[in-house]
C-alpha cells in the first residue's frame, strides 16, 4: 500500500511500478553460440527470479527514506536499479539530480594504490573535478580518521577503515542523492554517531537521502519516510514512519504480515 501527500514539487526521484528480473539457467554454463542453438530446438533451461516487483513511490528533496526488510526482500536489487547499476525490466526510476551510492564498501577502490589516490580515484567516480577534490581532501581524511594512514596502499586498512573512507568521500561532496546500504553500521560506537549527525546535517542542508539498515532504531529516529519491502515485493509506503516500525517489529516476532497498513 501507499500513503499519497499532495506536493507542489517535483519529486528527486520516483519509481514508476518498477520490477526487476533475474534469469539463470543453461545459459550461465554454456556460450551464447550454443545457447542461440539450444533456444532455437527448445533444448534449453531458464529459471526466472523476480528480485523486486511492483515498487512505486516519489521521494522530494530533503526526505530521507528508510528501506526495511528481512534479507532477501530485494533492498539491495532496488538500490542498484535506481543508482543506475541495473535497468529494470520493467518500470521507470526517474531521478532529477546526482547521486552517489555507497552500495559495496570496499568496491570502485584499488587496493595497491594508496588512501590518498584511492580518494581522488572514487571521487572521479563520483564526477567531482580535481579542484573540488584539492578543496575537499582533508575534509575527507580528517572525517574519516585517516591522518595517519594517507600514504599507505588502501590493502592494508581494516575493513572498518575502508568503510570510514567510502562513507566520508560520498557524504562531503555534496550529492542530491545520497545513497547507502548499511553502511551506517560500520566502524566504532564513536563513527557510527559521528555519521549519523552528518546525515542529519546532509538532510538539513536539503540534500535526498535513501538508508538501508537492519536498525530499525536507526531508521526511527533519522528518517522521515520509509518502505518496507517482503520477498520483492512493497508491503508499505509512507511517512507514519513510527507506527510501520513497530508494525514491522511485530512482523520480525510473529513471522505474519500486516493486512491493515
Amino acid at each position: 500500500m501507499e500513503e499519497n501527500n499532495c506536493r507542489c514539487e517535483a519529486p528527486i526521484l520516483s519509481l514508476d511500478h518498477v520490477s526487476v528480473r533475474y534469469m539463470t539457467g543453461d545459459f550461465k554454463e554454456i556460450g551464447i553460440k550454443e545457447f542461440l542453438l539450444r533456444k532455437l530446438t527448445r533444448n534449453y533451461h531458464v529459471n526466472e527470479f523476480w528480485a523486486d516487483r511492483d515498487v512505486h513511490f516519489s521521494i522530494y528533496r530533503g526526505d530521507m527514506l528508510g528501506i526495511i526488510g528481512t534479507n532477501g526482500a530485494g533492498k539491495s536489487t532496488l538500490l542498484k536499479a535506481i543508482s543506475g547499476i541495473m535497468v529494470p525490466t520493467t518500470g521507470k526510476v526517474t531521478c532529477n539530480g546526482k547521486i552517489a551510492a555507497l552500495l559495496e564498501l570496499g568496491s570502485g577502490f584499488d587496493g595497491e594504490m594508496t588512501v590518498r589516490e584511492n580518494t581522488y580515484l572514487r571521487g572521479a567516480m563520483l564526477g567531482y573535478t580535481k579542484k573540488f577534490m584539492d578543496d575537499t581532501y582533508e575534509d575527507i581524511i580528517r572525517f574519516a580518521e585517516l591522518e595517519d594512514f594517507q600514504d599507505r596502499p588502501f590493502k592494508h586498512l581494516s575493513s572498518g577503515m575502508k568503510s570510514r573512507l567510502a562513507f566520508s568521500i560520498a557524504s562531503l561532496v555534496n550529492p542530491d542523492i545520497l545513497i547507502l546500504d548499511e553502511v551506517l553500521s560500520v566502524g566504532d560506537g564513536a563513527f557510527r554517531k559521528k555519521s549519523e549527525a552528518k546525515m542529519k546535517s546532509i538532510i538539513g542542508g536539503g540534500a535526498t537521502t535513501i538508508l538501508v539498515s537492519h536498525s530499525i532504531a536507526q531508521v526511527r529516529s533519522m528518517c522521515n519516510k520509509i518502505l518496507w519491502l517482503d520477498h520483492g515485493k512493497q508491503v508499505v509506503f509512507g511517512d507514519n514512519v513510527k507506527k510501520i516500525c513497530d508494525v514491522y517489529e511485530k512482523f520480525l516476532a510473529d513471522k505474519v504480515l500486516p493486512t491493515d497498513l
